[in-house]
């Protein structure tokens, strides 16, 4: 993402209302007179506990930006939020009893309202609606490939995730190699066959898989002997280079020219 499309992000209402969120504590104790009638102190400093709380808040953002593959401003912001608010929560509760149930209001207010903003850019993505849609699909074509994202709408990583699944279905699109997008927090039974864990701790949102012949050849992350989840950054290189689909795509590109022959010979 350029830092144009970073920028006109920034500005919708979500993402200002939060980074005011997220900063609303430390800018309340460092301005002098707003500090002096909130927290009825001389020195607009912070005191070795709160100091300790943003501390924390600092290797936590950092810890869980790198787990869920942030890789952009946006990308961090977006995953950091949930972690900056719950430390504001913390520390006006400290401060004060009221002020702390009034940040509680302001943050619950902000998420029933202000819901992230969801990708809404081009893209030639097909979504499931049913939790056998999918098998329907492949079932009546198997000459198509597919590639198909599980997802959640409230994970962070999906949501960040999304403009480049988006991306890499306009890039790479064809009548026989398509891309969908499958909602197991909607759908869980999809998520039981697929073997994809919805909970809020899971490590495997999203996960991409890969479907010929209507069987799956291949997912990410993967899952090891061991039943543990190899981590994945999905990354448009990452992508790429896991599930080879520029080769992918010229190879169904050629195969479908022969087949457009075929019919029109017949």
């Amino acid at each position: 993402m350029s830092f144009k499309q970073d920028f006109r992000q920034l500005i919708k209402p979500y993402y200002v209302f939060n980074i005011i969120l997220s900063f609303s504590y430390i800018i309340c104790r460092k301005t002098p007179g707003i500090c002096n009638y909130l927290f009825t102190v001389e020195e607009c400093e912070f005191d070795g506990r709160e100091t300790e709380i943003l501390f924390f808040l600092v290797i936590v953002v950092m810890i869980r930006s790198r787990k869920t593959g942030s890789v952009t401003m946006i990308n961090y912001l977006s995953s950091s939020f949930i972690y900056t608010k719950v430390a504001n929560l913390i520390l006006w509760f400290y401060a004060d009893f009221i002020m702390g149930i009034v940040y509680t209001i302001v943050f619950v207010l902000m998420g029933l309202l202000l819901p992230e903003p969801a990708y809404s850019g081009p893209d030639k993505v097909i979504y499931f609606r049913g939790p056998n849609s999918l098998d329907e699909e492949l079932a009546r074509d198997k000459h198509v490939v597919w590639i198909v994202a599980f997802y959640t709408v409230w994970n962070p990583a999906c949501v960040n995730f999304a403009p480049i699944f988006a991306k890499l279905s306009s890039d790479y699109g064809l009548d026989n190699f398509k891309f969908g997008k499958l909602d197991v927090g909607r759908y869980p039974d999809a998520g039981v066959k697929y073997h994809v864990n919805d909970s809020s701790l899971s490590k495997q949102l999203p996960t991409m898989l890969v479907f010929k012949d209507g069987k799956e050849v291949d997912r990410r992350p993967l899952i090891d002997t061991k039943g543990k989840i190899v981590k994945f950054l999905f990354s448009e290189e990452n992508i790429k280079a896991a599930f080879d689909i520029s080769n992918l795509y010229e190879t169904l590109k050629s195969d479908l020219k022969i087949r457009k022959k075929h019919v029109k010979s017949d």
